[in-house]
């Protein structure tokens, strides 16, 4: 059952996407090569609990972290650890904060020092991606609609889209339904209403779309060790668009 909020959960909402973009923007000023991932979860973890609210990922299913640490070719749900992140990375950082019973959930990839042109490149397509399909949300639209846009993107750049991991609503849960994949055929799945909370996250491969998970059981990583990258936002559904609730 897709759950549509109130005036009153989404302001929680909004509440909690602000905590979550705030936290982004000091990884934003932290990410550097030298500094460890395991830095980087406690910058985090202490500004999200500083706000009022807890990490949505720690505790997770057993995830052990307040952020999910991706780098390179690591698609998600990465540990942060001792690693020590190195000029030319690109990390991937996914974040959620709950806020009085409501979540907020972001990820975004961010290049390490001076990258790649074929790294800048996947990340700036990704983020278009994410912007495309999020121009396509409106009421009555048909979710597939919105899936079809962001692959559409992605594969005109000669890049892949994942198709085992996908986006999902959030709310009291900070998984719900509906699962939102970042490929689907036009006019085709439920219809957007306003007051569904969606977190629209496309994540895309350099090379071919195959991934693996890790004998941790959690870190995701492509199968041709081909960078990744991963960009996500919390919206609402409104009466004419959207409104992010994740925008920095």
């Amino acid at each position: 059952m897709i759950v549509c909020k109130s005036e009153t959960e989404l302001n929680l909402m909004r509440e909690a996407g602000r905590i979550v973009a705030e936290t982004h923007r000091l990884m934003k000023q932290a990410v550097a090569p030298g500094i460890t991932t395991a830095e980087l979860d406690r910058i985090a973890d202490s500004y999200i609990r500083s706000q009022g609210a807890v990490p949505s990922f720690k505790g997770y299913n057993g995830f052990p972290s307040s952020i999910c640490a991706s780098v390179n070719e690591e698609l998600v749900h990465g540990f942060p650890g001792p690693r020590k992140l190195a000029e030319g990375d690109i990390i991937s950082i996914d974040i959620g904060a709950q806020f009085r019973g409501y979540h907020g959930d972001s990820a975004w990839t961010y290049g390490v020092g001076t990258i790649s042109k074929e790294a800048q490149r996947l990340l700036d397509v990704t983020e278009a991606s994410l912007y495309a399909g999020l121009e396509l949300v409106r009421p009555d639209v048909r979710l597939f609609t919105v899936s079809h846009g962001i692959q559409k993107v992605i594969e005109e750049a000669g890049f892949s889209v994942v198709r085992e991991y996908v986006g999902h609503g959030v709310g009291a849960e900070l998984h719900e339904e509906p699962q939102i994949p970042n490929y689907g055929i036009p006019d085709r799945g439920p219809r957007l209403k306003p007051g569904m909370t969606l977190a629209i996250e496309p994540m895309v491969v350099a090379g071919e779309r195959y991934v693996k998970t890790l004998s941790d059981n959690w870190t995701v990583v492509t199968v041709d060790g081909s960078l990744c990258a991963h960009f996500e936002h919390t919206i609402a559904v409104t009466e004419d668009g959207y409104e992010i609730l994740t925008r920095a």
